[in-house]
């Protein structure tokens, strides 16, 4: 069972562009092997950012207008959304380290992001 939450072209908006704080979009399809490398890794992460981030995963063979809208043409891309705004990026496999990186930048780890809130 996966920890991310799926999302269509018709739930989008409500699940990633509202969403206040950190949401990360896998984008993927059943066929991409690399894609399939990945899914565990965002998999831990849900569970160990759970509260600071919000994963999701899209299938862009059954939800082609997302993927067209942000110009994903290779898989898996990773797209990162700070409060309902496309902050970064990731296109291709990458190790649980370099996704954490990512994660830990965006969702305010601690780290010295210069964010602070209210």
């Amino acid at each position: 069972m996966s920890n991310a939450i799926a999302v269509t072209d018709t739930s989008f908006e409500s699940e990633v562009e509202k969403h206040e704080g950190l949401a990360v979009v896998d984008f993927w399809a059943t066929w991409c092997g690399p894609c399939r490398m990945v899914a565990p890794i965002l998999d831990q992460l849900a569970v160990e950012y759970e509260g600071r981030a919000k994963v999701t995963k899209l299938d862009v063979d059954a939800n082609q207008q997302t993927a067209i809208r942000f110009n994903v043409r290779s898989i898996p891309t990773i797209l990162f959304f700070k409060d309902g705004k496309l902050v970064d990026q990731i296109i291709g496999a990458l190790p649980k380290p370099a996704l954490e990186a990512k994660f830990k930048q965006h969702a305010g780890n601690g780290a010295a992001s210069g964010a602070t809130k209210a």
